[in-house]
């Protein structure tokens, strides 16, 4: 059963309508925040129009400059849906994630430009949410390994190498010294 074959209560309007209440009490956002789940499909216009990014993407914010409105979250359900069974938690946990990752963004944090405020912020607000590992944390952790296994290319591509050799070297019947095996 996929994330998004989940009974309907796990996700419901009301359920993360309260958590997202309660998250922007905990962060002193004040205003209106309307949230909207969509698709990828979706998701990925949104992308394309405002940051000029042609893919989709799990959470974009649009924070408000009206009186009494702090802005919009739009949500990918598909992705949420994708995350939550790659991570191992439920859909309604990682929407609330995506949720209080989105409000951090209309309260003024930007994690691509802010030296880790909105990392520190993310992370108390999480543990008092008692919410998982946050998207920031994640987003991190990814890019650590991506790096780490950009450096290693040339140490593995060298042992896959030498076993390749020995194994060429076995199925020939030739030694290490060049000579033919007895």
């Amino acid at each position: 059963m996929s994330n998004l074959d989940r009974p309907p209560e796990e996700t419901n309007a009301r359920a993360l309508s309260r958590f997202a209440t309660k998250a922007q009490r905990a962060l002193g956002l004040g205003g209106e925040v309307n949230i909207y789940v969509t698709s990828s499909r979706e998701m990925q216009e949104l992308n394309r129009r405002y940051r000029r990014k042609n893919k989709p993407t799990d959470v974009l914010s649009f924070p408000s400059g009206a009186p009494g409105v702090a802005g919009d979250i739009a949500i990918s359900l598909e992705i949420a849906a994708t995350n939550a069974t790659e991570i191992g938690h439920s859909l309604a946990t990682e929407v609330k994630v995506l949720i209080l990752h989105g409000l951090l963004h209309l309260a003024g944090f930007d994690h691509e430009k802010d030296k880790g405020e909105m990392l520190a912020r993310e992370i108390a607000m999480r543990r008092e949410l008692k919410l998982p590992v946050g998207l920031i944390e994640r987003t991190e952790s990814a890019a650590a390994r991506t790096a780490e296994l950009a450096r290693k290319p040339k140490a593995a591509a060298k042992k896959a190498a030498v076993a390749k050799s020995g194994t060429a070297r076995k199925r020939s019947g030739i030694s290490k010294r060049g000579g033919r095996r007895a």
